[in-house]
């Protein structure tokens, strides 16, 4: 069984810009939280990540200068359509001081650091001294199939 696209779409504004996602029970569907909040993006070292993960901490890089980033969850933070959310600035990660280190997934987070959606990169991305890791806008495009 599958989704339809609406409602995949519903479900990703649901989560990424805390928008309603209307007609699940009833008209008024799924509600969106009191408070917009962010999703914190995290990357991680080695393949480890997988669907038994519940927290960032999980392979997290560990170069000097990293950190967790967040978005906020509005229509200012990420862009829903055709299937998939989009961020819609730059999402930029600390100016590594050490190194090397491979990033090969990125997770995004909610409320306490609780992991909720992972995926390994398009490619793994080497992290020097000198680089500050970054998602370029809508480059970090998140679909739930």
């Amino acid at each position: 069984m599958s989704a339809t696209n609406l409602w995949e779409d519903d479900v990703l504004d649901l989560i990424f810009t805390n928008v309603d996602a209307p007609n699940m029970g009833d008209a008024a569907g799924l509600q969106a939280s009191a408070g917009d909040g962010t999703l914190t993006i995290a990357l991680h070292t080695g393949n480890t990540i997988d669907d038994t993960s519940t927290v960032q901490t999980q392979a997290v890089a560990a170069y000097t200068g990293y950190t967790n980033q967040t978005v906020v969850r509005t229509t200012a933070g990420w862009t829903v359509g055709s299937g998939s959310a989009t961020n819609d600035a730059i999402i930029t990660f600390g100016l590594s001081s050490s190194g090397p280190e491979t990033e090969t997934d990125v997770s995004l987070g909610g409320f306490a650091g609780v992991m909720q959606i992972f995926s390994t990169l398009d490619a793994d991305l080497i992290v020097n001294s000198g680089v500050t890791p970054e998602f370029a806008i809508s480059a970090l495009a998140i679909s739930l199939d």
